[in-house]
């Protein structure tokens, strides 16, 4: 694609950083996992931060952590990433699925309330942060707090995203993030932990770690999910560029809320009061002929992607559950399409952009 929807800024910092790890011989986790798990914590405004090797396992390593065993009900959004749910079912848990806001893409909180008063013995809530747009995080608080159950926010698409003045990942009894290559920043592959709970990050980092704190001595049952330091080393100077990235995203994204206003059938993404995206995607609704504004776009060489086209509860694997309709997550399914809002894009990009879905609106 001409102007690819998403792109890793990767420059000579990163293969500088990359080099010096080689030629010191320390490839595995060491000194500069350690140092970039500081680095994180203190970015997000957590006491801990524990590095894994991939969102995927730094969500099931979360989840283990917070007690999810066989039979568990956890409930979350069935409009995300299919890792949301997976993980939950890898712990031995059930997904309750409770359908999302249609303005915001993220869970309901007073369908969530509805979800809770019928499904009996709920373990914890999974919120996603979709598209590095805050959920409603106070008021889900609050009815995860006074019914006792954990809070797990999924900030996989929302690196440096804030909820009233505080960064998401810092909300909840724990948070994760996944730094896969068209992420916000990335690490090559790789996730991270993070909580203010520090029985929790050691509960973590023994799963990481073949459920180890000593070598040798191994207390738990654990896995391989270790980061190498070849990839924290990435994710340091990653960290170190993120503000100026989301900031650049942000003015992409106010290029588009100016060029792209008032298109009738055409709806552009809402900011909730008191958030500050991070805007992994600018994800827009389109009325009727979504997919022909797909391919128009790719056919003037445009990357576009739908994020996400089956809702969780229509995916194969999870038929046998007999999970109802949610009506939202549908009807977004058939609605929503990205654009590219990615710091490495130029102007005459973002220009070129927003004519051609004006042009095709015209037509």
């Amino acid at each position: 694609m001409r102007i690819p929807l998403s792109r890793p800024m990767i420059g000579e910092e990163e293969k500088k950083a990359v080099l010096e790890v080689l030629e010191s011989g320390q490839l595995a986790q060491g000194e500069q996992v350690a140092s970039f798990e500081r680095e994180f914590a203190e970015y997000i405004g957590t006491k801990e931060a524990v590095a894994t090797s991939s969102g995927t396992t730094a969500l099931f390593v979360a989840l283990r952590a917070l007690g999810v065993q066989p039979g568990d009900k956890v409930v979350t959004t069935p409009f995300t990433f299919v890792a949301t749910a997976s993980a939950i079912l890898h712990c031995g848990g059930i997904p309750v699925f409770c359908d999302v806001d249609w303005k915001t893409c993220n869970l309901d909180p007073e369908k969530l309330k509805a979800t809770l008063e019928r499904e009996p013995r709920v373990k914890g809530v999974v919120v996603v942060h979709l598209y590095g747009i805050p959920c409603a995080l106070e008021e889900i608080l609050d009815i995860t707090r006074s019914r006792g159950l954990f809070l797990l926010e999924d900030c996989a698409q929302a690196h440096g995203a804030m909820y009233r003045g505080r960064k998401v990942g810092s909300f909840g009894d724990a948070g994760v993030f996944s730094f896969y290559p068209t992420k916000n920043m990335t690490t090559g592959e790789g996730g991270m932990v993070t909580t203010n709970d520090p029985e929790l990050a050691e509960r973590c980092r023994m799963l990481v770690n073949h459920g180890s704190r000593r070598r040798y001595y191994h207390e738990v049952l654990g896995y391989n999910f270790r980061m190498t330091d070849i990839a924290a080393a990435i994710g340091r100077v990653q960290l170190r560029r993120l503000e100026e990235g989301n900031a650049q995203r942000r003015a992409h994204a106010s290029f588009y809320f100016r060029e792209l206003s008032g298109i009738e059938g055409l709806e552009l993404p809402f900011i909730p009061q008191d958030t500050l995206p991070a805007f992994h995607q600018y994800t827009v609704k389109v009325r009727e002929r979504r997919d022909e504004l797909l391919q128009f776009l790719r056919s003037w060489g445009v990357g576009c992607e739908v994020y996400y086209p089956v809702p969780l509860h229509r995916q194969a694997f999870l038929q046998s559950y007999g999970y109802g309709a949610f009506p939202v997550a549908e009807s977004l399914s058939r609605e929503v399409l990205s654009i590219p809002v990615h710091p490495g894009l130029s102007p005459g990009d973002l220009e070129e952009v927003a004519r051609l879905v004006r042009e095709f609106f015209a037509k």
